[in-house]
């Protein structure tokens, strides 16, 4: 058995969970870091379920994005601070009170791709991997990533060509990951292919 290697990358956020990103022109691609669960108080302020704690990308003066049925209604946070279990608590220009705070639950909360965090050494963010090509130590392709989802334990990515592969984001199953060549390689556990 080989050693067991480095761990090659982590995710910094877990925000491109989906590959469902609006995009606006050019330049404003947007990313979902969370969705809008409940009105707080009578202020307009909000409940926002994040797909990534702390959210490092929800901090005051940073322009975001509500989509709700296809709207998208760009504004600016005021306020944002941890809320109980997986929530923060987020002010935002032009929501003052319950009921418009209220008319937002459901709403994808996006963030600017550019306005992101740069990630450490090591790290990556799952967007960036989707299309890229799956393949095996010994050669075999196994398709693309098209998706990433937690399950609680590990991520994992959805790889698709003719057949669908779940893959662990572990350090004992991901060995390389070469940005360039856009492709990711894999060192499969027992059953894991089958």
């Amino acid at each position: 058995m080989p050693p067991r290697p480095e761990p090659t990358a982590r995710s910094f956020s877990r925000s491109s969970k989906r590959s469902e990103p609006p995009a606006f022109d050019g330049d404003r691609a947007t990313l979902a870091v969370g969705v809008v669960a409940g009105a707080h108080a009578l202020k307009g302020m909000l409940r926002v379920r994040a797909y990534h704690l702390p959210a490092p990308s929800l901090t005051a003066g940073r322009a975001i994005f509500l989509e709700r049925n296809g709207v998208v209604k760009e504004t600016r946070v005021v306020s944002a601070a941890p809320h109980g279990r997986g929530l923060i608590l987020l002010g935002v220009e032009g929501i003052a009170d319950r009921d418009a705070a209220e008319a937002t639950i459901g709403a994808r909360v996006l963030v600017l791709q550019a306005d992101l965090p740069p990630p450490d050494d090591g790290e990556f963010y799952y967007h960036e991997l989707e299309g890229f090509a799956v393949v095996t130590t010994d050669g075999q392709a196994l398709g693309s990533i098209v998706e990433t989802f937690t399950t609680g334990t590990n991520d994992v990515w959805v790889v698709r060509d003719r057949r669908e592969y779940l893959i662990p984001v572990i350090a004992d199953v991901v060995r390389s990951i070469d940005r360039d060549g856009r492709r990711v390689v894999i060192e499969p556990l027992p059953g894991l292919l089958e």
